[in-house]
This record gives C-alpha cells, structure tokens and sequence, in this order.
C-alpha cells in the first residue's frame, strides 16, 4: 500500500514539548520507526509535517491526485475546529483516512473532546502513543484489502 501520512501543528516538538502527554521520542525517532514498520509490512509510506493548515490541505488534495492508498492524519489542535481540513478529507472519498492522536484526547481539556475531522475519517485512534500509526496502518490495510474470511 501507498500511504501519506499527515501531522499536523506542533507535532515537530514531540520529544519537547509535554513529555508526560507525548512521549520521550522525538518527531525524528517516531517518523523513523513508522518507515521501519510499514517496510516491514510491505507498505510504501511518505511522513509529512507542517503547522499550516493550507499546506496539509494541499497535501491531502495530492494524496488524491497521486493515487495514494490511504491517509493516516495527526492534525493536531486542527482538529478540533478546522472544516477546511474536514472539507479536504470528504473531498476525497473514498480514499480512506485514518485520524491518530498520541495522547487520549477524550481525557484531557474539555476543547479537545471533540473533532471535527474524525466524521471525515474511517476511524479514530487516540491514546497509544506511537502505536497508533502503526495500527492505523494495520487498520487501512484491512479496510482497502479486507480478508475474505
């Protein structure tokens, strides 16, 4: 599988910024460690990060044009008010896009129990650290190929 992978604002301080919510890893390390686990499973895998809303949107729209397999996007705080990301995902349909976070959104601060990007997506993981790029690809794996079981 071919798959883009988005981050969205602030996740290039990963590794800086609150370690006790996001980890000791830095951005480096973990966009390292994806490229090492999608090789492992076969997969083609791009890893893109920018704090400007235009440029992911842009980059979703090439995902698009580009016939990638499917987008796993971190969009950061864009996640809970931006509809000009939300409206770039459904612009797409149906390429399928996972939305991961690291951190369980849903138990901290009330402004972030909510996202506005996820209805756009085929699912959401949030809470498991790096381990959610990893099962998001595990997820579009089984979403574009399903098993005939």
């Amino acid at each position: 599988m071919k798959i883009l992978v988005l981050n969205g604002p602030n996740l290039n301080m990963v590794g800086i910024r609150e370690r006790g919510i996001y980890g000791v890893k830095t951005y480096e390390e973990i966009v390292q460690w994806m490229k090492d686990e999608a090789g492992s499973r076969g997969h083609e895998i791009e890893v893109r990060q920018s704090n400007s809303e235009g440029e992911l949107i842009d980059w979703i729209h090439e995902a698009y044009l580009k016939a990638y397999d499917g987008i796993i996007i971190n969009p950061g705080a864009y996640t809970h008010y931006s509809y000009a990301i939300f409206d770039a995902l459904k612009s797409i349909a149906p390429m399928p896009v996972v939305e991961v976070h690291l951190s369980n959104i849903h138990a901290r601060e009330s402004f972030r129990h909510t996202s506005v990007t996820a209805p756009a997506c085929i699912g959401q993981l949030c809470g498991f650290g790096e381990w959610g790029y990893v099962l998001a690809m595990d997820a579009l794996e089984k979403f574009v190929r399903p098993s005939i079981d």
